[in-house]
Formats: C-alpha cells, sequence, structure tokens
C-alpha cells in the first residue's frame, strides 16, 4: 500500500487535540499530499460502500498515515444558520409559553370561579397547587421521551394532551372536575419547556446558547405579563370557561406550526443537520422545500427505548453536588416569586377594590420584568461567557482563532461564566421581596407594583442563570436536565404556594414576605460554594463516568 509516513511532529499533538475540534491526523498537516488518479481508485474506500467522512478518518488513522483524501474541514457542530436557529428558537418559545400563560391566565378569575362554583378562594387555590404539582412531574416522562425517541413526537404527544384537557376545562361545572383537568392540563404544557430547552442544547454550542436561552425564556415568559389580562378580558366580558377555548385554540395554531416548520433535532437522529429525517421527524414544509443540507442516511442503530429507568435515571442528577445546588437555589428563588405572584389576586382585589378586568392589568408589572429580566440576561451571559474565554485563552496561552473543544476542556470554568454576574441580582431580589409586603398597607398601588417588577426581573434572571448551566453541566442530555430543573422548582413551589396564604393570615404580608427574603440571603452562599467547587466536583463526575464507560466496553469485550 503506497503511503506517506507523518514527520516528527513539532508540537505536543496530544494537548493540541485536547483543545481543539480537531484530531491530531488533521492537525499535524503541514502541507497537502497527493498521489496518482489511477492508484487512489484502487485504495480510496468507496462511498458506495458506505464509507462517509468519518469513515475515510479512521480508515488514515488506523494505518498511521496521511489522509490520501482531499483535506476536508472539521464539520461544525450544527449545520443550520444562526437565522434559522432563531427560527427555531422562536417555534419552541411560542411552544414554551403554554405552562407560565395557562397557569397565570387563570389568576384574575379565581373570585368569579369561586363564585360560581360556591367554593372558598383557599378551595379554588388549591388547583394552583395541583397545577404545579403536575406541572414538576410531568416532565420526568416527556423529558426522557424527548432524549429518546425525539423533539417533535414529544412535541405532538403533549400538544393533544393539552387541548383534550383544555375542552374538558370548558366544560367543567364542578371543583373535582375542574381540578382533575387542571392536572392534565399541567401534564400537557408543563413538558413544552424541558423540550424546548433540549432542542437549543442540539443545536446550539455553549458560546452561543445564552443569547437564544434569553430569546427563549423572554418569549415564554410573555405568557407571565399578557397571560393574567387575556384571562381578566375573558372572565370579565365571557367568563371563565371562554378562558380555556381561548387556549384550545392558540395551542392547535402552535401544534400546526410545529408540524408544518420545526424539524427534529435529537442529535441521535438528525445528528449535526445533515442526516436526512423520514416520517414523523421531517416536518411538513420539507416535502415543498427540502433542507439542502440534507446529505446522509441514517445509520440502522439500534433505536432506544422508554423505560423506568429511563424515566428515574435523571433523577440521579440530583445526587451531583453541582446540580443539586444550582438546582436547590434556584427552586427557592422559583417558591418566592410564585408565592408574590399566586397570593396577588387575593392581596389586592379587596385592599383597592378591583374587578377581573384590573386585577388582570395588575399583573402587567410581574410579566414585563420576567420578559425584560430573560432577555437581558440572556445578552448579560454572552457577555459573561466571553469575557471568561477571554481571560482563559490567556492564561493558557491559546489563539483566539483556536475553536475550543469544551467535551474535552473540562478545567474551563463554565459556572464562572454563568455565575459571574448573579450577586447582585440576587442582592436587588432579596432587598425587593423583603420591602415588598410592608408595602402594601401604605394603599399606594404604585409601589408594590414597582417592586414586582424586580421580583420577577431578578427571579427570571436567576432562572435563566441555572436553565443554561444545567444544559452546560449536561448538554447530551439537556431536555431531561431541564426536566429534573423543573421538577424541583415545581415540588418545592407547590409547597409554598399552599401555605403562603395561611402564613399571611397568621402574621400579615409584611413579616410573610420579609420571612421568605431571609430565607433566600442564608441560603445565598450556596451559589459561593458552586463557585468554588463547581469546577473540580465537574472533573470528578467525567472522570467517574469515563472510568465506568471503560470498565463497561472491557465487559462487552469479554462477552464476546
Amino acid at each position: 500500500m503506497f503511503s506517506i509516513r507523518r514527520p516528527p511532529p513539532i508540537y505536543d499533538a496530544t494537548t493540541l487535540s485536547s483543545l481543539v475540534n480537531q484530531p491530531m491526523l488533521e492537525q499535524q498537516r503541514s502541507m497537502s499530499y497527493s498521489r496518482p488518479l489511477n492508484h487512489r481508485r484502487q485504495t480510496a474506500p468507496a462511498r458506495s460502500s458506505g464509507w462517509n467522512r468519518q469513515s475515510v478518518l479512521l480508515f488514515a488513522d488506523f494505518n498511521s498515515i496521511y489522509s490520501l483524501e482531499k483535506k476536508l474541514p472539521e464539520p461544525p457542530y450544527h449545520v443550520f444558520s444562526l437565522a434559522k436557529k432563531k427560527q427555531m428558537v422562536y417555534i419552541v418559545s411560542l411552544a414554551g409559553l403554554f405552562s407560565p400563560l395557562s397557569s397565570n391566565i387563570y389568576f384574575p378569575a379565581l373570585g368569579q370561579i369561586s363564585k360560581d362554583l360556591n367554593v372558598s378562594l383557599s378551595l379554588v387555590s388549591l388547583t394552583i397547587t395541583v397545577y404545579m404539582i403536575v406541572q414538576g412531574l410531568a416532565p420526568s416522562f416527556w423529558g426522557p421521551l424527548s432524549d429518546t425517541k425525539g423533539r417533535r413526537i414529544t412535541f405532538i404527544g403533549t400538544f393533544i394532551v393539552y387541548l383534550a384537557a383544555n375542552i374538558g376545562l370548558a366544560f367543567s361545572n364542578n371543583f373535582v372536575t375542574l381540578m382533575v383537568f387542571r392536572g392534565i392540563q399541567a401534564a400537557g404544557s408543563a413538558a413544552t419547556i424541558s423540550v424546548g430547552a433540549g432542542v437549543i442544547g442540539d443545536i446550539t454550542t455553549a458560546r452561543e446558547r445564552g443569547g437564544l436561552i434569553g430569546i427563549f425564556g423572554g418569549i415564554r415568559m410573555m405568557g407571565q405579563s399578557v397571560g393574567p389580562v387575556f384571562g381578566g378580558i375573558i372572565s370579565n366580558y365571557l367568563g371563565f370557561h371562554a378562558i380555556f377555548w381561548f387556549l384550545f385554540g392558540l395551542g392547535a395554531l402552535t401544534l400546526l406550526l410545529i408540524l408544518l416548520l420545526l424539524p427534529e433535532t435529537l442529535r441521535s437522529i438528525a445528528g449535526n443537520g445533515t442526516i436526512k429525517l423520514t416520517s414523523i421527524h421531517r416536518p411538513l414544509i420539507y416535502s415543498f422545500s427540502p433542507p439542502p443540507d440534507e446529505l446522509l442516511d441514517r445509520d440502522d442503530t439500534p433505536k432506544k427505548n422508554i423505560t423506568i429507568s429511563s424515566i428515574v435515571a435523571p433523577l440521579k442528577f440530583l445526587l451531583e453536588k453541582d446540580v443539586f445546588i444550582t438546582l436547590f437555589f434556584g427552586s427557592i428563588v422559583y417558591t418566592v416569586w410564585s408565592m408574590v405572584t399566586s397570593s396577588t389576586t387575593a392581596l389586592f382585589q379587596g385592599r383597592f377594590n378591583l374587578n377581573d378586568l384590573q386585577v388582570g392589568l395588575v399583573f402587567l408589572p410581574n410579566g414585563a420584568g420576567c420578559v425584560a429580566g430573560s432577555y437581558l440576561t440572556g445578552y448579560l451571559m454572552d457577555h459573561d461567557y466571553k469575557t471568561v474565554e477571554r481571560q482563559y485563552r490567556q492564561a493558557k496561552g491559546i489563539p483566539a482563532d483556536t475553536p475550543l473543544n469544551k467535551k474535552e476542556l473540562v478545567d474551563f470554568p463554565i459556572e464562572k461564566s454563568r455565575l459571574r454576574n448573579i450577586w447582585w441580582i440576587i442582592v436587588i431580589f432579596v432587598l425587593t421581596v423583603a420591602l415588598y409586603g410592608f408595602s402594601l398597607p401604605l394603599n399606594i398601588i404604585t409601589i408594590p407594583l414597582v417592586l414586582q417588577f424586580f421580583i420577577a426581573y431578578t427571579a427570571t434572571a436567576v432562572f435563566s442563570f441555572n436553565s443554561a448551566l444545567v444544559i452546560d453541566l449536561y448538554p447530551g442530555a439537556s431536555a431531561s436536565a431541564t426536566a429534573v430543573n423543573n421538577l424541583m422548582r415545581c415540588s418545592v413551589g407547590a409547597a409554598g404556594v399552599a401555605v403562603v396564604q395561611l402564613v399571611i393570615d397568621a402574621i400579615g404580608p409584611g413579616p410573610t414576605f420579609a420571612l421568605f427574603a431571609g430565607i433566600t440571603a442564608v441560603l445565598s452562599p450556596l451559589l459561593v460554594v458552586e463557585w468554588f467547587y463547581g469546577e473540580g466536583w465537574r472533573k470528578e463526575r467525567k472522570e467517574r463516568l469515563r472510568a465506568k464507560e471503560e470498565q463497561k466496553k472491557a465487559t462487552d469485550l469479554e462477552k464476546k
């Protein structure tokens, strides 16, 4: 076999290989080599036999020679353009909007539901608790399904459940039926957030993820802003049943957009966007306008099945110290914010003599804070990431034009890039929550509404940091990791919402929210622990998983 042996490397090839997304074989070429065309026909792997680019590289590396094929560039993480990625983020953000929208659109109608169904307001508030409990549990099923069977099929399944629940709610005339279908509604809407986060994890690198997560959270959080307004208008003029017909129509339109425009992105199915999609994974628009980047047929690899173990497996994320600390503190912030939101109707409607429409308008500052917090935090995360990356390159002597392979560079301080500016956000959150309850007896409605804006802004900023960091820690299972995040937040949040009115009735709104602000402040040093020890814990986990994988391979070889 004709070959050209490698010259001695002029640098440590193994070290540089760990820094960039290129194999050693590609890095060590200092010139192009060629051979006669007739000889190439004899030795080059035939593409008709199923050889692809990866096969050629493996063939060359196995024989310790330069690849005699034309030098090919390293494939991108994903072939979609940034514009295409943004289009997909807009679609999944619209889908993710239904979880907060379905919860918040309901708040202004609580008083009317209490009267129409002849039950107490505190009993009606239990439907919020049920919604949050199911909202936390449901993604534990949908997330693993999304990480095994695909994003599209999961979106379709969740929206079918959601649409059916809204029909049931539209015909509910007693409290038990209302509570049951609210739980089913939560089961259908809650997973849209984790599946949407999975799509973003599939198509983006850590460098570009912050801004797109900001867009995702900003559009999704519009439900916090416009939901109560729509709920107030609809319930005030058409009754609370009409709210669910509105949600049904909007949900059906979103499902149609997903079927028409959203391609499958799960990397085990779609790769980096160059694998040909078929059946349920292929959007309807591809029948009229096939994508130019579809090049390869999918390998006949065994399909993963959804099992009980795959549903329970993501819960093991909570056993990792860095993941638990991140999610637990985020759940505390989420709980305090949820208690502020869920108690708004009871605290404002009687005190300021508001009707359903006016109560809906009261939620606008909260929603505006959510949208602003998500969008602006996305830009802040991108800035922080670039700053930390620049510092890392300077410390390691890595050129600016050398791409970094974050999967190999376990010493890249991803935790610091996400938590760099969270300290002042937590300070503002604690102060505004502490003042919020004491502002209500002043009977100046502007003051508590301004405080609600800052509470929502800072809480949403913490959620954005959390979401990005969790996806960074588990990029291969982003939907499952986000589902665990949702489970932790909603479980703790449901407990908080269930007791907040009882605590307010017992000690008053001022001491209540001052107490919860104090709890947040006491737990905030957890982020300091994550800052200093998170990187070490991540390294330990990577080494542990690598050893486990090697042991599994050795066991498989022994069986053969």
